[in-house]
């Protein structure tokens, strides 16, 4: 064969980029399909729907679990997010010092309790507490304890995020404020947080989904009838009844507060990025 018989061949194409992104989009689906086929076929619904799906034991459940667990789960997360709030900004103005030890501190307690396991911090607030100060009560009781325990996780992770958004605010922002005759503590509350918190409210909105989950670990502090939170209220029904119905039923309980607030924070993380384009 010559030179000329081989130039004359025509070449084998392969799969074009976007060829090739549709093959595997289509084996992806086709993947998700098979699994969701097979597990149709497999799952035993009927003892699913015995184990988990009581209609009967369902309506015991109401309106308990809406005008007693989920009121008191939203009333913790509340109180927690608030007091975190507050010192998770006290913590990142102290990150943010040009005092050392103040940095220092801040630094110490950002590493420690975002270290923790939130369930060792529930703990330690239930029972280091009353031993380190004898006869010493907690505000609020049930509720002022869950209100620190929930405090102390969030704050060290808000204190990163106020203190992040805080570094986003442009420089001359503080430097025009300096230029009008406002002090430095002045400027900060007056100029700069309020821009921060317009910036970071995304990632607040996100952590306080997050504790509205975390409001779970309130039984380890030891609540009465009255005091609990849907885990708590479902579990003891759970037990009561030798059915898992409860626990759905209270899981569902959360979604209809977390898909909303996922929701929410997603408009806002989109309001956000339209603005920076």
């Amino acid at each position: 064969m010559t030179d000329t018989d081989t130039t004359l061949q025509p070449k084998k194409k392969g799969l074009t980029r976007r060829q090739k992104r549709t093959l595997s989009r289509g084996v992806q689906y086709a993947v998700f399909a098979a699994a969701v086929i097979a597990f149709a076929v497999t799952a035993d619904w009927g003892r699913l729907q015995n184990q988990f799906a009581q209609a009967d034991i369902a309506k015991q459940m109401f309106p308990d679990v809406i005008t007693l667990a989920l009121k008191n789960t939203v009333l913790y997360t509340l109180s927690g997010f608030v007091v975190g709030l507050v010192l998770g900004m006290v913590i990142a103005l102290m990150r943010l010092s040009s005092v050392g030890p103040y940095r220092w501190l801040a630094g110490i307690y950002i590493e420690i309790f975002r270290g923790l396991p939130a369930l060792l911090i529930f703990i330690f607030v239930g029972v280091a507490v009353p031993l380190a100060f004898p006869g010493t009560e907690i505000p609020g009781g049930t509720y002022g304890k869950v209100a620190l325990a929930l405090g102390l996780v969030s704050a060290a992770y808000m204190a990163e995020t106020i203190r992040a958004g805080i570094q986003a605010v442009p420089k001359g922002q503080m430097e025009a404020a300096r230029s009008l005759g406002f002090s430095p503590a002045k400027a900060m509350i007056s100029i700069i947080i309020p821009q921060a918190f317009r910036i970071i409210l995304p990632p607040l909105t996100n952590e306080l989904v997050l504790l509205f989950k975390d409001s779970s670990l309130v039984l380890f502090l030891g609540v009465t009838l009255e005091e609990r939170e849907l885990s708590k209220f479902g579990r003891d029904l759970a037990s009561t009844t030798a059915n898992s119905t409860p626990i759905l039923v209270a899981g569902l309980c959360y979604l209809l507060v977390t898909i909303p607030l996922s929701f929410v924070v997603r408009r806002m993380e989109n309001k956000a990025q339209e603005a920076i384009r």
